[in-house]
């Protein structure tokens, strides 16, 4: 019950300007307008599903890919992205939409201030590493409220109790996100 009342505060902030990109590529460009809805029709029915207790990496990964992709058409080259993804990591299972607001914080925090934004998974022993990261323009280091990380802490204690582990840092101009995930045992073993 906990973690569907987590669950049912994910409320994407970017929906509004999303909708007004693709309003605003309708004449000029509609396949992109359509991309554009596409990809936000995949986020929220994945967010609007009857979810499981769990997702995978891999899954969150093309969601997060499909909400930047949305968010490249609003800021054009202003938004950077980096991918170094391990794909031996991509079974380890994570809570439904636990990307997509360490993503968009990133978006909020530096992007939209000409940052560089990190998404990165590794796979160390037994566990999987998925870090969220973003360069912070000199002083623009404005501390938001920590509702989406306060519910990515519960959700994903929620889920592996003491076995998962998630951190914030601000590190020489780079904020860092990064969550541990026991990989399952079929995995290691392999």
């Amino acid at each position: 019950a906990r973690l569907a009342e987590l669950q049912s505060r994910i409320r994407p902030h970017f929906l509004f300007n999303t909708l007004n990109s693709a309003i605003a590529l309708v004449r000029a460009e509609p396949a992109k307008a359509e991309r554009v809805l596409e990809d936000l029709s995949d986020l929220f029915r994945h967010a609007l599903a009857d979810q499981e207790d769990s997702s995978t990496i891999g899954q969150e990964i093309d969601l997060a890919r499909g909400y930047l992709e949305i968010e490249q058409v609003r800021f054009g080259g202003r938004l950077r992205v980096e991918w170094s993804l391990d794909e031996r990591v991509n079974e380890a299972r994570l809570p439904p939409l636990i990307l997509q607001p360490l993503v968009e914080n990133a978006v909020k925090h530096g992007v939209e201030r000409g940052a560089q934004l990190r998404v990165s998974t590794q796979l160390r022993g037994p566990v999987a590493l998925i870090k969220v990261t973003n360069t912070v323009p000199a002083g623009q280091g404005q501390r938001g409220h920590g509702i989406a990380l306060a519910n990515v802490r519960s959700r994903l204690r929620l889920l592996h109790d003491l076995h998962g582990s998630f951190r914030t840092a601000l590190v020489d101009g780079v904020y860092q996100a990064r969550i541990e995930v026991p990989m399952p045992e079929k995995a290691t073993r392999a």
